[in-house]
């Protein structure tokens, strides 16, 4: 990649200048920059890429590249970056054509799809060139005889710069005998005239050396110099005469270097060397002309020195002089003028004079579209030329003077089915070979409203859970238009229908610039199931094209009701209590749970199971129907009150669930309630193997027996309160009967029991607060006897029995 070069102010600098040029509508452009001459190579001008609006990543698919209609290729493109940058060195002295101005025109072409663009580049002058004589001697023969004031044309400075840097102005050497006019060219050149202040006296000084300086006006000033010897001499009294004042002459363009153009011939009156003639341009030959013809100075001779170009030159105008080689020379002069006829060597041009884009859709047949002027700087049948455009487009051509023709609408446009058209216009000479161009210009169309809205579906059907947000996004029900800006321009409403003296605007909104339709109320399924409505789409059009379509929204159950138990029916936040005969036989029917669900379908699905039962293998639960029942017949070890706690479970996610309790007594056939009981039996541990249960049931009677005769005899001897022992248990509950405990109470449990617990007296009752680790022991202290409770002594720590 190349880098840019370091440049100093004033010399390395790169200005853009971009032109849009624009005649009615013309789209075409030519980009523009301008640098100096001696740029060094690799400096960058300009990234193409930035201005002519290109993705640099896509140059190197593109294939881009830089054709330069020179003989050189002074740049080249970055294909990496899109830097136009310095390949070789543009000397701008070179590059000049007719005009003083230097323009280097370039063409960035890119494939898929093919671009031209195109670029011109002036390289602008700096002064870099100081005035240089043709001769760095100047020879002057003068005659002695030559009166004073006399003047002799001097050989000019040239400068190839231009403006204020080429030749400012002539100084001459300090000299009594002459001095200098400057005079100015018919090109604006400088050139001086040597002028005789006094008469010569060749016996006193026969050579007079003067020095001659060109100085520029750049700045800082360039300046050269030129030695005139100027030798006095005797009379020479005839001039050299050509054998016409003008010569015209016809010459090919891109005839060959060295072509003779005319052989000129001068004769002399006078003999020896007063007649010996040298031929040369006057100083008012122009310098492009000296460049391109070459005068022999000895024969006279003019040949082709550079490659003639009709377009740029097709007359030479020149001065020729012939001096002869007297002591004092004479000189005569000849005027010339060449003529360059014309080859079919230049493309045909078009010219968008009046382009109209966009257009309507709808415009008429037999419109204008475009004035185009083809033109080729060839002349006779190289320079007429033919306009064509693409049949298979609904556009013609039609000529309207010479060389303008009109593009008019041939057929009814359709801009859903064609939105634009590259009309690519190709001008064709009739030289031979005949020479080509063309152009493409993008004619874009301008919607009409013509088609109405289309909605993607016919119904929308959309799904909303129950309990929804106010403000919830339901769907999207959003139209196309195939019509562009206004006409596309769509407006969504609802169309209003009430139900059941409700309006479709109070329960539901839309979005009017894109359909998206919302809930404005929270839905319940249990009280709305679904809705229909239609929704409207209308352009802005005019006049507005509308359609509809037709919604039905759906409300989905949501899991938003918990079971209600409805039998066994209890009062609020109590207890059901049930009493069943012991003699009760396996498989009874004991209770049955019933629970509704206001939900519907799985939500609505019941299921049952016990939370908490006193013994799981007295009773069965059915999941499905709620009913309870023995799953054994009661035996005598079992207890007489029971806590059933059931819980009632929807399906839903996630689920929801109501509980009820049942305390459930047995009682013999002749029924007798402890009303004053409100203990509940503590769980415990059944044992499997009844044998082993019995074995240690026996050992743990005796050892308490042993205990409490032990813990008995302590005591008294102590006269020490006694300490009561509850039974383990969970839940439980000791209350008392018209007494109220004053100090806490502990509770220990003997080994055999799996768990223990913590209890303290509250309002009178001993009540269990948590586990105790297993193996600990608890007392329980100041226990009224009102209780009802007797105690056991014995060697272990008191015990603590129910009456019965």
């Amino acid at each position: 990649m190349k880098s840019k070069a370091n440049t100093q102010p004033g010399q390395r600098y790169v200005l853009l200048v971009i032109l849009l040029a624009s005649v009615n509508q013309i789209r075409s452009s030519v980009t523009h920059y301008s640098i100096p001459e001696e740029m060094k190579e690799g400096s960058v001008v300009a990234n193409l890429a930035a201005d002519l609006g290109l993705d640099v990543k896509t140059l190197n698919r593109r294939k881009m590249r830089l054709d330069i209609i020179s003989n050189k290729k002074y740049l080249d493109v970055n294909k990496e970056s899109g830097e136009l940058y310095i390949v070789e060195k543009i000397d701008r002295e070179y590059c000049l054509t007719k005009s003083s101005s230097c323009y280097l025109r370039l063409e960035v072409v890119l494939e898929n799809p093919v671009r031209i663009f195109n670029i011109e580049l002036e390289i602008t002058d700096i002064n870099d060139n100081a005035p240089q004589f043709r001769r760095d001697v100047i020879h002057l023969d003068i005659s002695e005889s030559t009166p004073k004031g006399e003047r002799f044309s001097l050989s000019n400075a040239v400068d190839p710069d231009v403006g204020s840097n080429t030749v400012k102005t002539y100084y001459l050497s300090e000299s009594e005998y002459f001095n200098i006019e400057v005079q100015k060219g018919r090109e604006g050149t400088q050139f001086a005239d040597l002028i005789l202040n006094r008469a010569l006296d060749r016996e006193q000084q026969a050579v007079h050396n003067l020095v001659l300086t060109a100085v520029d006006g750049g700045k800082p000033p360039r300046s050269g110099t030129a030695k005139i010897i100027v030798q006095v001499l005797d009379n020479n009294d005839n001039a050299p005469l050509f054998d016409q004042s003008i010569y015209s002459v016809k010459l090919m363009e891109n005839s060959p270097i060295g072509s003779l153009v005319i052989d000129l011939n001068a004769t002399d009156l006078d003999e020896g060397s007063n007649s010996d003639l040298t031929y040369s341009y006057s100083l008012y030959t122009p310098e492009k002309t000296q460049q391109s013809f070459h005068l022999n100075p000895s024969t006279g001779e003019i040949t082709v020195k550079g490659m003639l170009n009709y377009e740029d030159f097709n007359i030479y105008d020149m001065e020729v002089i012939a001096a002869d080689k007297g002591v004092t020379s004479l000189s005569g002069q000849c005027t010339i003028k060449i003529q360059v006829e014309d080859m079919n060597d230049n493309h045909p041009e078009i010219s968008i004079k009046s382009f109209q884009s966009p257009v309507s859709e709808n415009i008429d047949v037999d419109t204008v579209i475009a004035v185009v002027s083809v033109s080729d700087k060839d002349s006779g049948e190289n320079g007429v030329v033919d306009l064509l455009v693409p049949k298979n487009m609904p556009f013609k051509l039609r000529e309207s003077s010479d060389n303008y023709y009109e593009l008019v609408v041939s057929k009814p446009l359709d801009r859903e089915k064609v939105p634009e058209y590259d009309i690519t216009f190709t001008v064709r000479d009739r030289g031979s070979p005949p020479l080509s161009d063309n152009e493409t210009m993008t004619l874009q169309l301008l919607d009409v409203n013509d088609n109405v809205p289309q909605f993607p579906q016919s119904s929308y059907t959309i799904r909303v859970t129950e309990n929804n947000a106010p403000g919830a996004l339901l769907s999207s029900t959003s139209a196309f238009d195939p019509d562009l800006h206004e006409n596309q321009y769509l407006v969504y409403f609802i169309v209003e229908k009430e139900v059941a003296n409700t309006s479709m605007s109070m329960l539901f909104s839309i979005n009017p610039e894109n359909g998206n339709l919302y809930a404005l109320k929270t839905f319940d399924y249990e009280m709305e199931k679904e809705f229909f409505f239609h929704i409207e789409a209308r352009d802005s059009g005019s006049p507005p094209l509308s359609s509809n379509v037709s919604v039905h929204i759906v409300v989905v159950d949501q899991n938003d009701n918990a079971p209600v138990i409805v039998s066994p029916w209890r009062a609020h936040g109590s207890l059901v209590e049930e009493k069943i005969p012991r003699s009760t036989e396996k498989g009874s029917l004991v209770a049955k749970v019933i629970a509704l669900d206001g939900d519907s379908v799985h939500n609505s699905r019941i299921s049952y199971q016990f939370l908490q039962v006193s013994d799981a293998s007295l009773f069965s639960l059915d999941q499905y129907n709620g009913e309870i029942r023995t799953a054994r017949m009661f035996s005598y070890k079992d207890w007489r009150h029971h806590r059933l706690v059931i819980a009632a479970k929807d399906n839903g996610q996630p689920p929801l669930s109501a509980t009820v309790t049942i305390k459930l007594s047995t009682v013999e056939t002749a029924v007798k309630a402890y009303s004053d009981m409100s203990e509940v039996p503590l769980e415990y541990d059944i044992f499997s193997d009844l044998n082993l249960y019995l074995v240690i049931g026996l050992g743990s009677v005796s050892f308490l027996l042993l205990i409490t005769i032990l813990v008995t005899i302590v005591l008294k001897c102590q006269k020490v309160k006694p300490s009561i022992a509850v039974p383990n248990g969970r839940n439980s509950v000791l209350s008392e009967r018209n007494s109220t405990l004053a100090d806490s109470t502990l509770v220990s449990n003997d080994a055999y029991w799996y768990s223990m617990f913590l209890a303290e007296t509250r309002k009178g009752k001993l009540v269990v607060r948590q586990p105790a680790p297993k193996g600990s022991r608890y007392f329980v202290s100041s226990i009224p006897r009102s209780t009802g409770m007797s105690e056991t002594s014995g060697s272990a720590p008191s015990t603590l029995q129910y009456p019965k």
